[in-house]
């Protein structure tokens, strides 16, 4: 089998050649025009930016993109689902806050926002997988219906799943609160008693009616859960959490299979930003220290090749100092002497206990992509 091709560009600029206009002649060179855009529906996934995180894809490049599938015909919107988690993006009405603030507006990006699953979470398809792990996958219904997906990843690094890029994007960032739930856990959610406040909302949005209040504490009778956690996604209180969590592996294959959910049956395209190379998840109100300098921008039909690409990439860098790699280095006394850790995997060193392999491994094995790939440069 032929490898998948990822197409490269460097941050390098000249007059008439800046980062915007390099972004789409990448773009074009990977093939994005041969998709047939005409009057579909196209979801740009992209993660907004957590209140106080500033290592986000900058709007002006989500500008170009909506640009050029629109004069391609494309009917395109900028999306992204709920977090689990209570923070600055938990429901829509804060989500699109953060949205706004952060650039992603019609003015600034040149497309309106949606939040794929709706004002708390709820709002989501099944799409039938028969997975290893997961059999229906819970997508944001704007996601789901949407004809054509196009991915914009910050690739960075992540403390459960390795680092975060196309996968990580589309699986988690296309799950609605209670498919964030199930990728997380393997488990069915309890009620944190000394939070909860008994305003009966997990009550009213259980759809399997397992959820009571009862002495004004919420009550799961676990013979009618089925786990989907939308008693998690409706609480605002934290009352409704979850229980355990799932392994490194276990959510990188399951986030594999939610990503083949997101893309199944429908074009989809995938660019990668190496920029502002963050030790940690998105998700945290505040970005750390990059561990490694820029490196580019990667875009392919493929995102198992596309990640593997980019993480090779980081692997091959040096790091940069005075930051969380340089910390370590300097509590275990290693001296990374003149190479500063090039060839080394950065986020194995930064995240021990992760195996980011797993995701593309099982993504390869059920035919997201391909590990094997050839690399382009473009200038």
């Amino acid at each position: 089998m032929e490898s998948s091709k990822v197409y490269f560009t460097d941050l390098r600029t000249a007059p008439g050649n800046d980062l915007m206009t390099k972004l789409v002649r990448l773009v074009k060179r990977a093939g994005i025009e041969t998709v047939d855009f005409k009057d579909k529906f196209t979801a740009v996934k992209i993660h907004f930016g957590e209140p106080g995180n500033l290592a986000y894809i900058r709007p002006n490049y989500a500008a170009k993109i909506v640009d050029l599938v629109r004069s391609l015909g494309g009917k395109v919107f900028l999306t992204d689902s709920n977090t689990l988690y209570s923070g600055g993006r938990s429901n829509a009405v804060d989500h699109l806050h953060a949205a706004m603030d952060n650039g992603f507006n019609p003015i600034s990006a040149h497309a309106d926002v949606i939040i794929a699953d709706g004002l708390k979470g709820t709002d989501y398809k099944e799409i039938p997988l028969d997975g290893e792990y997961c059999k229906a996958p819970k997508i944001g219904a704007a996601i789901a219906d949407a004809d054509i997906i196009i991915s914009m990843n910050h690739f960075k690094g992540h403390e459960q799943t390795g680092f975060g890029g196309a996968l990580k994007n589309l699986g988690m960032g296309s799950a609605s609160v209670g498919g964030k739930l199930e990728l997380h856990s393997s488990s069915q959610p309890v009620i944190d008693t000394d939070k909860c406040i008994g305003c009966r909302i997990c009550e009213k949005y259980c759809r399997h009616d397992a959820v009571k209040v009862t002495d004004r504490k919420a009550v799961i009778d676990y013979s009618k859960c089925v786990g989907c956690g939308q008693c998690v996604a409706v609480c605002q209180h934290g009352g409704a959490v979850v229980k355990d969590w799932d392994s490194s592996e276990t959510l990188n294959y399951k986030i594999a299979e939610y990503a083949l959910a997101v893309v199944k049956d429908k074009p989809s395209f995938h660019i990668n930003f190496i920029m502002n190379v963050s030790p940690n998840c998105d998700c945290w109100n505040h970005n750390d220290a990059a561990i490694i300098p820029d490196l580019g921008i990667a875009a392919s039909f493929d995102p198992v090749a596309l990640d593997c690409a980019c993480a090779d990439l980081v692997k091959a860098a040096p790091t940069l100092e005075k930051n969380v790699i340089a910390d370590l280095d300097k509590k275990s006394g290693h001296d990374c002497g003149h190479n500063h850790h090039e060839g080394e995997d950065k986020f194995h060193i930064v995240h021990p206990d992760t195996k980011w392999e797993a995701g593309v491994e099982h993504g390869e094995k059920i035919g997201l992509g391909q590990r094997a790939y050839t690399l382009v440069t473009v200038k």
